[in-house]
């Protein structure tokens, strides 16, 4: 017997095998594009929720706006909807922020600087920081967010402005644009988000000035994004780092199991469990409408809708992304 050839013979089974099997655990772009028009069509005409009227500039955004983008890891991009009209990006920069500084200074930096453990409190608390020692818990969170910022290593606001800012278009694979009316009507209103970065600075926990930091946190979450642009940026996370668009490495793999986590226990502000329970995809969302999902080593969910429920998640966003991730056998812990 030619133990040689036998030899061969039974790996090229196994490497078939594996394959094949690999190939079938794939979803087939028919059944990606079937699911993601009964999502939209299913939701489209729910009148729930209400746009962030707290804040002018999103309050007059068109409700009826809705796109659903989905993007895997090989950069295949399927969507259905307004997946060109753009909102701002708000709470959902901070993903993106904190990866920045994570990459700067390291994962345990984040972690015992900033913290990554959930408040239990509203997303805008100032208790909650006086509660935890100075601590502001997490960097999804606005106190965790502006320290995100002021540790940008730069030597000015500017040049914060410019790493911060080119450090999401990387994500999303084009460059970001700022939705100046949303930044205006945001800066001259955050009079609440600069005494919490006074606090952080009592603390000694800010590596900025405060109000410096402050502005250009309120900058940062008026970028415009369309679901195309969370569902790429999702999807790089997705993908270990690298964005499957443009075959760029943005961030070190090491990291995004980290940011993933950070996301699956306070990505959607106190409404954070409920969704881990119904999805398992850490997610983030942000008050100006959009969602982005990870379903990590697969796929990035993008969706748009710029109504809010009570706890400032979109509710068109939310009901699509749970049906498009139950129909297609999505939830990571379900595998």
């Amino acid at each position: 017997m030619n133990f040689k050839l036998v030899h061969v013979f039974l790996s090229l089974t196994l490497l078939v095998v594996f394959t094949s099997s690999s190939y079938a655990n794939e979803l087939s772009k028919e059944q990606i594009n079937k699911v993601l028009k009964e999502a939209y069509n299913k939701y489209k005409g729910d009148m729930g929720g209400k746009n962030a009227d707290y804040i002018k500039a999103l309050d007059i955004v068109d409700p009826t706006i809705f796109g659903i983008t989905f993007v895997d890891t090989h950069g295949n991009i399927y969507e259905y909807g307004d997946t060109k009209q753009v909102v701002s990006i708000q709470s959902i920069s901070k993903v993106f922020t904190a990866a920045l500084v994570m990459s700067e200074h390291g994962a345990k930096f984040v972690q015992e600087k900033i913290g990554v453990n959930a408040t239990g409190a509203a997303f805008n608390s100032i208790i909650a920081i006086e509660q935890h020692g100075g601590s502001a818990s997490n960097p999804f969170v606005n106190a965790g967010a502006i320290q995100s910022t002021s540790w940008v290593k730069a030597k000015d606001s500017k040049e914060r402005w410019i790493k911060i800012s080119a450090n999401m278009s990387a994500y999303a694979g084009r460059n970001l644009t700022l939705n100046e009316p949303v930044y205006v009507s945001e800066v001259n209103d955050n009079k609440r988000n600069q005494a919490i970065s006074k606090i952080l600075d009592a603390y000694g926990r800010m590596g900025s000035d405060p109000l410096e930091a402050t502005t250009v946190y309120t900058k940062q979450c008026s970028l415009n994004v369309s679901s195309k642009d969370l569902a790429v940026m999702g999807a790089t996370l997705a993908n270990h780092g690298k964005n499957p668009v443009t075959n760029t490495q943005v961030i070190n793999a090491k990291y995004t199991p980290k940011i993933m986590a950070v996301m699956a226990t306070a990505g959607l502000y106190d409404n954070a469990g409920d969704w881990l329970y119904d999805t398992g995809a850490p997610a983030k969302s942000g008050v100006g409408g959009g969602i982005l999902a990870v379903i990590p080593g697969k796929y990035g969910i993008g969706i748009v809708s710029p109504p809010l429920d009570k706890y400032g998640n979109s509710v068109r966003a939310q009901l699509a992304a749970k049906y498009i991730i139950e129909k297609l056998n999505l939830n990571p812990f379900a595998q």
